[in-house]
């Protein structure tokens, strides 16, 4: 149940989101106990069609299941109904290497941090599919541009967080864009983070990805567009309001060029046009400097409530314990498996 360090031990948490992995959820379930035998792992399976659960309850995870669709709505669950001091939260489909999970512990333990992103190194050379390694390059450097440079890889779904970040973690977010939110939501409160490169293998063959380049580019994009408009919402309203001036001037050049030469205005509409634009501008800039304050609050309120929740204690130092390999849960029932419908004892169904 626990990671040990010189100064005390800490219960740790591997939650792992899942739709449709039967081919690869054993295997990572396995290899993460082994890497780390005292922690607990949670599959949190999305309706899948397979045997993802059967398989993943046969490894040794307990499984609990989410009826509302998408990484999104299963990260939510996952934070909320799970206790433990340390998370790390990996995909099923067995391209993030188990191996590193103590990497990852060992550096949100001793560099005193409360989330750690494990970058995936050449992802931008090599992800799946030329659309996806595109979208990374796009979305990352978009995300620098808007909210800051704190990550140098926005998507990655292998990470490890203290338990104030996850109890503090608001989780709007319904499909893959749920690590854009937790990065953003990372460096609006200035929580300290930290990233480590880390190998990124390929999926199995007959394991397929659930990532839609068009359709998720367009949520991701959404996404970011509600956050920058809660986090930044001066420089969210300002982009509105210099398009309503920008066009205004563009009427009002015509009309001004007309009454200096003539001393007249015969284009009446277009200037009534233009100077509703310009009047617009304003009412959207003005709107952004209101809600600016209130987004400041609104961090102030978040930051506080950060700050409620207790740290990780523990020295630089920095070992894992050395111990036997606990019984998994789903050892004592996998035979009793073979052929009966999900609702049965052991697989939690909530």
């Amino acid at each position: 149940m626990t990671f040990a360090t010189e100064e005390g031990s800490f219960r740790v948490a591997v939650i792992l989101p899942c739709y449709n992995e039967a081919l690869t959820i054993g295997p990572v379930v396995r290899r993460f106990a082994e890497v780390l035998p005292d922690a607990e792992i949670f599959v949190f399976d999305n309706n899948s069609t397979d045997d993802t659960a059967r398989a993943a309850m046969r490894a040794g995870a307990h499984v609990f299941r989410e009826a509302n669709q998408g990484k999104g709505n299963v990260v939510r669950r996952m934070f909320a109904d799970i206790d433990a001091d340390i998370y790390v939260m990996a995909d099923g489909d067995g391209t993030y290497d188990p191996a590193d999970a103590p990497s990852l512990v060992n550096t949100l333990i001793t560099e005193r941090t409360d989330m750690v992103v494990g970058t995936r190194r050449h992802i931008h050379l090599d992800a799946g599919r030329a659309g996806h390694a595109f979208g990374n390059r796009a979305f990352n450097l978009l995300y620098k541009w808007l909210f800051g440079g704190d990550f140098s890889d926005i998507f990655s779904g292998y990470r490890a967080f203290t338990r104030r970040f996850v109890k503090s973690f608001p989780a709007i977010s319904s499909g893959f864009e749920i690590e854009t939110e937790m990065s953003v939501h990372a460096s609006q409160l200035m929580i300290p983070v930290s990233e480590i490169e880390l190998a990124y293998g390929k999926r199995q063959e007959g394991s397929s990805s659930k990532l839609r380049t068009f359709r998720d580019g367009f949520r991701i994009l959404r996404m970011f567009a509600i956050l920058l408009k809660e986090t930044r919402p001066f420089v969210f309203y300002s982009l509105f309001a210099m398009v309503f001036w920008v066009l205004g001037l563009i009427l009002m050049l015509p009309v001004i060029t007309t009454w200096l030469e003539t001393g007249l205005v015969p284009r009446l509409p277009t200037a009534v046009v233009s100077t509703g634009m310009f009047v617009i501008g304003f009412l959207m800039a003005g709107s952004g400097l209101v809600l600016d304050s209130l987004s400041r609050s609104r961090v102030e309120q978040k930051r506080i409530l950060f700050l409620n929740l207790p740290p990780l204690q523990a020295g630089p130092r920095f070992a894992l314990a050395a111990r036997q390999p606990i019984e998994r849960p789903g050892e004592a029932v996998a035979d009793a498996l073979a052929s009966p419908p999900l609702a049965e004892p052991g697989l939690a169904k909530t």
